[in-house]
């Protein structure tokens, strides 16, 4: 069955370039023009991907985006920026993005970013993500991967599943250091468009969660020159 894909651009002529390329990728298309159609769509129908543009008449793609997630969908979202918003692609990853491509992108890249996505999410979970177990702490977050969410003083907050991938494989090395490249490897897939820095960009967003100081971090350190280790209460210095 292919996977079906909800794409939500207000651009008629950009709208109808992607609906055509991803139907060419023989991938089952559905377009919105507007958030209010698409949040319809959304909570009316399954999806596999959603690729959603921030800048949207009416319900904005942020709004769209926080609805999704408060409602415990973890269907993966790639967002839409322009260019140079560094604001939006903040608050769309903090929100539960899961990638972002900036306008104007080249289409090569948005079909690997894409493919990329869907490589790394299945229907029940996380396709390539090494054994760990569903539920542990970090500090006083109690961490829920079969639900895709954290809680934190109370507070339910949902965890993106590209989140959900990285912390597995964080908690399954816990106290090793988890390379860059591991990452990009287990949790990007050969996707040739992401990078380093996209990695970066995910544990800062990470951190924010989780950590009380994001800039001190006590429990998702960094290993100078190498990425990222998970220490667990008792071990963290």
């Amino acid at each position: 069955m292919s996977r079906r894909i909800l794409l939500v651009e207000d651009d008629p002529t950009l709208r109808i370039g992607l609906d055509d390329a991803l139907a060419g990728e023989g991938y089952a298309v559905t377009t919105a023009a507007d958030g209010d159609s698409a949040h319809e769509l959304l909570f009316s129908r399954h999806f596999d991907l959603v690729v959603l543009d921030l800048m949207l008449p009416g319900r904005g793609g942020l709004e769209l985006l926080r609805e999704l997630r408060e409602a415990q969908q973890q269907v993966p979202v790639l967002v839409l920026t322009a260019r140079g918003d560094e604001t939006d692609k903040v608050l769309g990853l903090e929100l539960g993005a899961d990638d972002y491509v900036t306008k104007p992108f080249g289409l090569r890249e948005l079909l690997a970013r894409v493919r990329a996505l869907l490589r790394r999410v299945g229907g029940h979970g996380i396709d390539r993500a090494p054994a760990a177990p569903p539920r542990f702490a970090i500090g006083a977050v109690a961490i829920d991967l079969e639900a895709y969410q954290m809680v934190r003083d109370g507070e339910v907050m949902p965890l993106s599943p590209t989140e959900v991938a990285m912390l597995a494989l964080l908690r399954a090395q816990a106290g090793k250091a988890v390379s860059r490249e591991r990452f990009l490897d287990e949790v990007w897939g050969s996707d040739q468009f992401v990078g380093p820095r996209t990695v970066d960009t995910h544990m800062l967003h990470l951190r924010q969660k989780v950590e009380v100081e994001p800039r001190q971090p006590r429990y998702l350190r960094t290993v100078h020159g190498v990425g990222y280790r998970l220490e667990l209460e008792g071990d963290a210095p």
